[in-house]
């Protein structure tokens, strides 16, 4: 067996320092520079990407004769891609037998073939940012960044976690209680048990982000792992699964501890496999419907959501109006907002703001936003860069009937740039509501649509921002004042409410961007999940420690 483990100890005691300190630390560069990952590395993985369309997908795991894939970049390309189709009940077969002897392995193996893994996920990064943009929609920087780099970081920091609270265990300890005279003797040792086979539910649009927590997390507490991607994102988990299954096999372990279950809308097996006897384990990210869903109906496993949520934002006065609205144009316009951390309703006092421009009026802030938000997307090249393409074609027709919810203050529209030419595209729409219009705010409504909120003061803003996060879910919160008393006041709300909150970001930070090994996404502390990625608790579940007791010899 290769020593994976000595070759990448390095790596992850570096990752168990950064979790522990909460500093800025990643273990794979996020710049797709050539300086970094080569001369060739981009073209290379283009072609590797090229190499991969209209032909099957192969991977050596249990499969039925039939394949599937229907995969349509949003950038107007069909990928032609198929991929082995699985019975539910044979693939829990496979990953519970091949779980055995991975179950058996100490967790030094285990953590070792994690971060082969991950290693060799990032020498991929390229491929893997063309597979996430053309299925997700993002733009190719960001997919490279967010779908490799970044994704990888929150792979291992899943693996530090993991191990950490593994090694809490002793493995063996000789037990001495005094007895009268003498001592009561005994041998104690203690094996981790894994909960059972895990199942990652990866989303549409961060498949790598969003599934490489729960995917690595179980993997290295001993579980073996189906991954069952989105029918329309397949590609970046199927890549993943591969790499995996290869890195497995170098270990000397059974492929099948990682295998794919692909399947498509009109005949998904994802009700099947989440509710199998044999799994005990499922992480999910993706609505609040099927969410809630899988807390009602799945049993016999622990359940780790991420589902959705109206990110609030607090505008209470600002020493930059400027630099207030670039930051928040930006955030809206990102992916063209289809990110869960993306903003969706701004509150804003009836009576205004006071800034450094002086004092702007309830319009004059909305205006603000919809302007910043015109110059951002001024240049079609950067439009195309900061927007990319739309996943589905639901987000349409979601911003069609959204524009009877208020007074438009910027109305969407395609993007008129040569890159997107046959690209499914939308600018964000801005509407103006009132606060009582609660039924067109408070339902998360996914892509690139924001409400400003036309509150009665600053308090009511603060009260209705942090109660819609606690009763709707928020993932992220921000504000914006020179008020100390207000930011504490903020801070006290969200904090109750249990969401993350940004305090007067103008400059190149944003409220979408969440940091491996600093910030904990999600809380679970609201509606928008129930697991953090990542805290101790989202990996200490995963396994059990079972004791075996043996007394001494006199």
């Amino acid at each position: 067996m290769s020593d994976f483990f000595a070759a990448h100890r390095a790596t992850l005691d570096a990752a168990l320092s950064a979790a522990e300190t909460r500093g800025y630390w990643s273990a794979y560069p996020e710049s797709p520079s050539p300086r970094v990952y080569g001369e060739t590395a981009k073209a290379d993985g283009t072609a590797a990407f090229e190499a991969l369309l209209d032909r099957p997908f192969e991977l050596d795991q249990p499969a039925t004769s039939a394949r599937v894939g229907a995969e349509v970049s949003p950038y107007g390309r069909p990928l032609g891609v198929s991929y082995p189709a699985a019975d539910p009940d044979a693939l829990v077969a496979a990953a519970k037998a091949a779980g055995k002897a991975w179950a058996a392995a100490s967790p030094e193996d285990r953590a070792g073939v994690a971060l082969e893994i991950l290693a060799r996920l990032n020498k991929q990064s390229f491929l893997i940012a063309e597979a996430v943009s053309h299925t997700t929609g993002q733009s190719f920087i960001m997919a490279f960044q967010a779908g490799g780099p970044h994704a990888q970081d929150r792979g291992l920091e899943a693996v530090a976690y993991a191990f950490a609270e593994m090694k809490r265990v002793p493995g063996a300890v000789r037990w001495e209680k005094p007895a009268g005279k003498g001592t009561v003797a005994l041998d104690k040792a203690f094996r981790l048990v894994p909960r059972g086979v895990g199942l990652v539910i990866g989303c549409a649009t961060f498949p790598t982000w969003n599934g490489y927590p729960g995917l690595f997390a179980s993997l290295v507490t001993g579980n073996a792992v189906i991954v069952k991607p989105h029918p329309g994102a397949i590609l970046p988990l199927a890549i993943t699964v591969k790499i995996a299954r290869d890195v497995l096999t170098e270990a000397g372990f059974d492929p099948n501890v990682v295998t794919l279950a692909a399947d498509t809308v009109e005949a998904p097996l994802t009700k099947a496999l989440a509710t199998h006897a044999d799994v005990g384990i499922v992480d999910f990210t993706g609505s609040p419907v099927f969410g809630r869903w899988l807390r009602e109906n799945v049993r016999q496993a622990l359940v780790y959501t991420e589902e959705a949520g109206v990110n609030p934002v607090v505008i209470d006065g600002t020493a930059s109006f400027k630099g207030m609205c670039q930051n928040l144009a930006f955030s809206l316009s990102l992916y063209s907002g289809q990110m869960c951390t993306a903003p969706q309703n701004l509150f804003v006092p009836a009576g205004g703001i006071d800034t450094d421009e002086g004092h702007k009026s309830f319009d004059e802030v909305a205006a603000g936003l919809g302007k910043a938000i015109d110059g951002l997307l001024s240049d079609p090249d950067r439009a195309a860069g900061v927007l990319g393409a739309v996943q589905n074609p639901a987000t349409l027709a979601r911003i069609k009937a959204a524009r009877s919810l208020g007074t438009v203050v910027r109305d969407s529209a395609p993007v008129d740039a040569p890159a997107l030419a046959k690209a499914r595209t939308a600018t964000p729409l801005l509407l103006a509501v009132d606060a009582a219009a609660e039924d067109a705010y408070l339902e998360e409504r996914f892509g690139p649509i924001a409400f400003v909120v036309k509150t009665t003061d600053t308090a009511d803003s603060i009260a209705r921002a942090a109660h819609s996060a606690k009763t709707r879910g928020a993932i992220t919160a921000a504000v914006y004042s020179t008020d100390d008393a207000v930011i504490e006041a903020a801070s006290a709300a969200f904090a109750d409410a249990g969401v993350a909150l940004s305090v007067n970001l103008t400059g190149g930070l944003y409220v979408n961007q969440s940091a491996a090994f600093s910030d904990f996404h999600v809380t679970g502390a609201n509606p928008a999940g129930n697991a953090c990625l990542t805290d101790t608790a989202f990996v200490a579940g995963r396994f059990r420690v079972v004791g075996i007791r043996t007394p001494v010899a006199a």
